[in-house]
């Protein structure tokens, strides 16, 4: 199996590359269904869980993936550490089974030994803004400066959650096959050519 893991910064139109991307590749696409699979498993509620894998919940500390959460046991809720082992059970089982698109949850780091193309999606600040305007809910009505904050809190957190389960640095260039910048193309222009180049690169590894 074919699995392409995007990290991205918030507002830089790392959802909107997946979705796009999946469709062209043929792949399945994986992102809020992946909360949704653990929401089932362990009968909790779906923002409970989101609030738990994507808001540096326990950015206290340091604990690579690779290690057993029984080391620091005094540090962690049970129930969060479950909701954490079922999320790389769920992804290494779509890893193993589909040809997929995996949006954040460290999947890169979860899924390392395993058949995958790690792209890193990040913006400038202004295109962020552009974006967050853009796609802004009706109910939100939020200044600049707090729209930036809310950027700037929001990849905190993804920063946060990202160091503490893996031993790497989130954004890094050495974690990543690929780092893209949507400032300079449009998402639609720039999909075909990553596309393309996704495909070389796995039939290379045959």
């Amino acid at each position: 199996m074919k699995t392409v893991t995007i990290s991205r910064e918030f507002a830089s139109g790392g959802r909107e590359f997946g979705e796009k991307l999946a469709k062209y590749l043929a792949y399945e696409y994986y992102d809020k269904e992946i909360i949704s699979a653990i929401a089932s498993e362990k009968g909790l509620n779906e923002n409970y869980i989101a609030s738990v894998i994507e808001n540096g919940s326990f950015r206290n500390y340091s604990v690579p993936i690779a290690r057993s959460f029984s080391l620091q046991p005094i540090f962690f809720n049970q129930q969060k550490i479950e909701i954490i082992t079922a999320q790389e059970k769920v992804i290494k089982k779509i890893a193993d089974t589909k040809n997929s698109v995996i949006i954040g949850r460290c999947a890169d780091a979860i899924l390392e030994g395993y058949r995958t193309f790690n792209i890193f999606v990040y913006s400038d600040m202004a295109s962020k803004l552009k974006r967050c305007i853009k796609y802004a809910p009706e109910n939100e009505n939020l200044s600049e400066k707090e729209l930036l904050k809310k950027i700037k809190q929001i990849n905190k957190n993804r920063k946060d959650y990202y160091e503490v389960y893996t031993d790497k640095i989130w954004g890094a260039k050495e974690n990543y096959h690929l780092c893209i910048n949507t400032a300079i193309m449009e998402i639609d222009e720039i999909v075909p050519f990553i596309g393309e180049y996704i495909k070389a690169y796995f039939k290379k590894e045959n």
